[in-house]
Formats: C-alpha cells, structure tokens, sequence
C-alpha cells in the first residue's frame, strides 16, 4: 500500500497537534487544556513549521514503507529529535527574549518526543502490515497459499536465510510459500524471523517434508563446507523434494544475498570448503589507483580475475586476449556492473614481441596478471610446438615487455601440472615458472608465480565434457577409478590469487592450500545425481584408461622443493631452486628452433633435458 505524500503530510501535522495536546495533559495531569495551549500558541504551529520540513529532509516521505526496517526506525527518531531540539533552541533563545512565550515547561518537548516516534512510525508502520496483509487473514500473517505455489523450507536461519524469506513473503508472485526454517542451531528453535518459525533441525527435514506437504527445500548457506550440502542434497533426495541453493561467499563479491541469486545446487556446491579470509585492506592498497594489466582476459581464470579486480577501483584495467568474442563479452559484463571502471579491451597475441612492448609502452602497467596460456593436456600432447610458443615463449614475451617498461609486479599463473610432469603442458608451464624466477633476478619488477589445481567449470575441464554426456544420455568416461584430482572453483582460486600477489617476494612460486584431492569417479557419479539420474540405471559409467600425459594424482609440490606456509593460512611459498641463467635462455632458444620446425619428438627431449623430472607417457 502506498500513501501519497500529501495524505503524509497532513497526517503528520494532525499528529504534531494530538501530540502536544497529549504531552500537556500529561503534564498537568487534567484534560483542560484551552488554557494552556492559549499561552503556548507559538508551539504548534513551530512544530509543524520545523518538524514537516525535517522529515521531508530526512526522506519520510520518499520510501516505500511496505519494506521499512530498523534504518526507517531511525530515520524517525532522528528527525524527531532534531525537531524537537530546533523548537527547544527557538523557544528558549528567541521567543522569551521577545515575549512571545511568557513561560514553558521543559519537560513538555521530553513528553511530545517520546509520543512522536510512535505516532509517526505508527502510521508507517500500519502501511507496512497492511502491504503485507494476508488475503482475509490478519495482518502480518503471510499471505494465502495458490494452489501454483511451492511449498518451500528454508535451510538455515541466519542472514542469508531471513533475507530470502523476506523477499518471498513480500513478493507472492513469484509462486513460492515460505512454510518455515531449519537450522541446526537449537537455541533457535521455535523462534521466529520475519513471521517463520524455525521448525527443527537438518535431523528433522525428513519428517517435515512429509508433514507440512513441502516441495522445495531453499538452502541459504553461502559459507556452509560442501560437505554440509552433501548431507542435506542426501536428506533432499531421499524425501523426494528438489533442493536449490544461494551461491558460495566465493561467488558473493559483494556480500549480498538475493531471491534472484538462488539457483539449482551445482557440483560447486558439493565441494565448497570453509570460506577463505582475504585481507581487503592489503589487496585495496596494491590494485586501487593502479593500471592493471590482465593477459588472457577472456578466459575462465582471466575474466575471475578482471571480475575480482574491478571492484578495487583500478585507474584503468586492460583485457588482452586473442578471442575478440569473449575480450567482449568481458568488457560488456564488467562495464554494465562498474560503469565508473576505465576498461580497455586490447587484441593480441602474447607471442607478439614488438606488439606487447607497445601495450606496456602505451598504458604503463603497474600489475600484470598473466592468465593466457594454452592448458589442455591431450590437445598440447598432439600440438607441443603450440605449447612452446604459447606457454613458455608467449610467456617470455609479456615478462620481458613488464621488465622493461617498469611494472610494478608481474604474477605468472602456473599449476600443479608443473610439478614431475607427465605432460608437455605441464613441462613447458615449469619452464616458465623457471623463466620467471630469473626474470625476479635481473630485473626491479617483483616477479611471482602462482601455482594451484584444476579449477572446476573452467574450459577444457571435466566437468563440462561429464556434463554434455549426460545430456546424450551416457557412458560418462572416466579415465581409471583411482585417478585424483585437486579442484577448486573458479572465484575460489583467483581469490587467493588475488591474495598470493599480495604476499610473494620476488622469484618465489606461491602455491594454493587445494585441500584434498578428489577422485574423477566420486564427480561423475555427483554430477549424474545431481540432473536427477541413477548411476547405472539412466547413466552409465565406462572407464577408458590414462591418456597421454595424464596422470593418477597431481602433487602440488616436488619431493626436492622446501615448502613453507606463509601468514596467509591457505597460500604456501616455495624456495625457489637455483637457475643457471645461460644455460635456461640457450635451451629456450632451441625450443623455440625446434617449435619452428614442429619437431615434436625433439620438443619432448629437450622439454626433459630442460626439466629432468618430466617424464613423458611416450
């Protein structure tokens, strides 16, 4: 219900007049009170004069009161206030110096504000109930169920929790009945928020969902462990109901909750561990002001980070890719979310030598993010010309560039791949944590790496290619039931990437805390869950052995690297071994001869002379 201003108004003049009136028979204890209004003649019509105007100021009469809070509660008693100081400062500073008022009882403005709050937050009020009244029952009560809406529970009673059950109850169009909430926390029982009471605890979902007829059950735990989520999804399917979820902190850049962010549960979801800690303060200070350079822009890890940066207000953020589609499907999403953000989409390839020079000449960066890079294991393991070029000299190209027009800090984004790889993208990633390293040696700029696991969704990784055979109807292949992985989600790891460039000192590889490794098989039959479908009835799974340069487990560090933690609990830093800088740039030299001549058994040779702990599937 919305009153217009003008009804406001005169109801809030009415109310000045009701309130003194009011505040003088308190006072003098008698409903005679002609007497003493004629000797106060001044002080209503000052009121109104001075309290209207500050409510107008103070935006009373500019708010849809069916969503008031404790911010409009304030607002009230604020303007008030000042009103009543104002009045007090006039009477006694102007109107008694004048004989305008021969006398006036102090106490008076104490009692006419401690009845003005609830008569002006009273009338508000009452528009809010009656916005939200239900059809035929009393006010307050949640509106009447349709026979199209879904019955839903609420998993956890917290922020998140009672921020969607607000919305739900306010917005009856958008077909879902909040029933009520669970939460494991028992001090909470039986309380209510926003009208719903908390109902029991995740060991009672079950009977509840037989009980009150649900249909959906919501789970609002953006920092909840995925192993929390397991659980409940386990309770969700055994009861027959589907469940959906709002997103992980990780995907909550700015901290906000909402009914639209509430999506289906996802595999993300199933893995989500304990919310990381980043110090904002560090991580505003070296990007805010800043033009930061990202290279591979339009990827997954590429866009993560442009997404991640722009919210520290860098002077200016360059996207450098090769794809012109996605630098501007980027540039497009980043622009309608940080319209004050200076964005500069840059075409180009990083093996482009004289190219990148020019980009570092032109804008001047003072943080590169180097993201492109050529990552899928099998397609480099039949194109390592393309893995040389891309990874390591494509590397070498933005590094010398940094070095040479003085950015600030340079952070190469590696993985676990690099470490005794099997593969030739791993091995030519080595190569360029190596090439960094020494980079750190000879040049101003603080050069880092970064190296960390399979981030889940991103492209070429296993989840989209399980994901399109289930939507054929199967065999989702996995290539043995012993193979492991380390995953992290896509905003996860550039998080901490984020944070990782914070912490490392020049030539030293920065490695993420990935938690423990996940089997390949334990995913497959997540993902086959999670569209509804039964491993071995609907979905089939069909094991198709190791491809070349794979392996069953990824390590994060070699045997022979000292690994330490740094004062970031989730990020360790290695010590660096030492590079003979010669023989490094002689080898370079002739991968980039041999990547010419698309020697591909040559590449793999001089890959493991370079990095004897490469040992390649062939």
């Amino acid at each position: 219900m919305v009153l217009r201003r003008r009804y406001l108004l005169l109801i809030d003049a009415v109310f000045v007049i009701v309130s003194v009136s009011t505040a003088l028979a308190l006072r003098f204890e008698t409903l005679e009170i002609g007497p003493y209004l004629q000797q106060l003649w001044i002080v209503v019509p000052l009121l109104i004069g001075v309290r209207l105007p500050l409510f107008y100021l103070f935006g009373l009469y500019g708010r849809v009161w069916r969503y008031a809070s404790i911010n409009e509660l304030l607002s009230i008693v604020m303007a008030v206030f000042s009103s009543s100081v104002i009045v007090g400062f006039v009477t006694f500073g102007l109107a008694f110096p004048i004989g305008l008022v021969k006398w006036f009882p102090r106490s008076l403005l104490v009692i006419d504000f401690l009845l003005s709050i609830p008569l002006s937050g009273g009338i508000r009020l009452g528009l809010r109930l009656l916005s939200t009244r239900g059809i035929g029952g009393r006010a307050g009560e949640l509106k009447r169920p349709s026979d199209t809406q879904k019955r839903v529970f609420i998993i956890g009673a917290g922020d998140a929790g009672a921020i969607i059950a607000r919305e739900l109850r306010d917005n009856p169009g958008l077909g879902i009945l909040p029933i009520g909430f669970v939460d494991d926390d028992e001090r909470k029982l039986g309380m209510r928020i926003h009208g719903l009471k908390v109902l029991g605890t995740r060991e009672d979902i079950s009977d509840l969902i037989a009980q009150e007829a649900v249909d959906e059950i919501i789970v609002a735990m953006p920092t909840a462990p995925g192993k929390e989520i397991r659980e409940i999804m386990k309770i969700c399917q055994q009861g027959g109901v589907t469940a959906r979820t709002v997103p992980g902190v990780y995907e909550l850049i700015d901290g906000r909750v909402s009914v639209s962010q509430i999506r289906e549960v996802q595999l993300e979801d199933l893995l989500r561990r304990d919310p990381v800690r980043t110090n904002m303060e560090e991580i505003s200070g070296y990007l805010g002001g800043q033009v930061v350079l990202v290279t591979g822009a339009g990827g997954s890890i590429g866009s993560e980070l442009c997404r991640q940066i722009a919210p520290f207000s860098p002077r200016q953020l360059l996207l450098l890719g090769r794809g012109e589609n996605s630098i501007f499907n980027v540039q497009l999403e980043l622009s309608s979310s940080f319209r004050g953000l200076s964005l500069v989409p840059v075409i180009a390839d990083i093996r482009d030598t004289p190219k990148m020079g020019r980009i570092m000449a032109q804008y001047r960066p003072g943080i590169v993010f180097h993201a492109a890079a050529h990552k899928h294991v099998t397609l480099m393991e039949q194109n390592p010309d393309e893995a040389v070029t891309n990874n390591i000299l494509g590397t070498q190209s933005v590094a010398n560039a940094a070095a040479q027009y003085g950015v600030e800090k340079f952070v190469l984004i590696s993985t676990d791949k690099a470490v005794r790889p099997k593969s030739v993208m791993g091995a030519c990633k080595r190569v360029a944590e190596m090439l960094i390293q020494d980079m750190a040696e000879r040049s101003s700029t603080t050069f880092v790496s970064v190296r960390f696991g399979n981030v889940l969704g991103s492209r070429g990784s296993v989840v989209p290619l399980f994901n399109w055979q289930i939507s054929r109807g199967g065999p989702v292949t996995v290539t043995d039931p012993d193979v492991a992985r380390y995953f992290m989600t896509v905003p996860e790891a550039v998080q901490l990437v984020v944070q990782a460039a914070v912490l490392g000192e020049t030539g030293s590889i920065l490695v993420l805390d990935m938690g423990d490794p996940v089997r390949i098989v334990d995913l497959a039959q997540d993902l086959i869950r999670l569209s509804g479908l039964k491993v071995g009835e609907d979905i089939d799974l069909a094991f198709v052995g190791l491809r070349p340069g794979e392996k069953l487990r990824e390590e994060l560090f070699s045997p022979d690297e000292e690994a330490s933690r740094t004062r970031h609990a989730s990020i360790f830093v290695v010590k660096p071994r030492e590079i003979d800088h010669d023989k490094l740039y002689a080898d370079i030299g002739y991968l980039e001869r041999l990547a010419e001549q698309a020697d591909a058994v040559g590449i793999k040779h001089k890959l493991q002379e370079i990095v004897p702990e490469y040992q390649p599937a062939d």
